[in-house]
């Protein structure tokens, strides 16, 4: 009796957090600032004490990465001039909309984010960190790569600014899952995130501060 009793508490909770798990996943979505959603979440910006992970500006009509690590700028594929433009205007919106931020601005050395980061806010306000790598850049250190995503995410930022991070939406994509597929992120989309310590992070949103290109997931060029 008292088995089966354990057995049938084992499956019900099991399905109560498949189900929260589910919900929060359909609850996560793009918001325009515009919006009463996106304007409620900007305000909890404007408060601080939140994480904002850039995804790198867009990429329309740039090759593929070739991934010859002596190539450099070169063998990777970087923002386009139209992208270069939507960097700027993001980190203008940011300062115009009065989001405070922490500084150093951090970024991965990918030029994607890394040029998305220094045109948005400033060379002299970003430094450039490995722990933002791309997964396809992190060769043996992917697990590395992803701990130190999750810490970044994690960690508290003090009340009155914002922690804000330029990466790539993969690794974001392996921390939370299938609710950042599709075009859930887009290029220059901010996913903003509650730091929770020992707790990991919540995904608030992602908020669209300056309009997505061709859909904010443009396919890279072969050859």
């Amino acid at each position: 009796m008292i088995r089966n009793l354990v057995g049938f508490l084992t499956v019900l909770m099991t399905a109560l957090l498949c189900a929260q798990s589910a919900y929060a996943q359909l609850t996560v979505q793009t918001l325009n600032i515009e919006s009463d959603e996106g304007a409620a979440l900007l305000e909890r910006l404007r408060e601080g004490g939140l994480v904002m992970y850039i995804r790198h500006a867009d990429t329309t009509g740039q090759q593929c990465d070739t991934y010859n690590y002596s190539a450099g700028r070169e063998g990777q594929r970087n923002i386009s001039p139209t992208g270069h433009e939507q960097a700027a205007e993001l980190g203008e919106r940011i300062e115009a909309l009065e989001i405070p931020i922490a500084e150093p601005i951090l970024t991965g050395p990918v030029y994607r984010a890394r040029d998305t980061a220094e045109l948005a806010f400033g060379v002299d306000r970003v430094s450039v960190t490995d722990s933002l790598l791309a997964d396809d850049y992190a060769r043996g250190r992917l697990d590395w790569v992803l701990s130190e995503h999750r810490r970044l995410f994690s960690e508290s930022v003090a009340k009155g600014e914002n922690r804000v991070l330029v990466g790539h939406r993969t690794p974001a994509q392996m921390i939370f899952g299938s609710v950042l597929s599709g075009t859930s992120l887009p290029e220059a989309g901010v996913l903003v995130l509650e730091p929770r310590g020992s707790e990991g992070s919540e995904l608030l949103g992602v908020l669209e501060i300056v309009p997505a290109i061709n859909g904010g997931n443009p396919s890279c060029q072969f050859g």
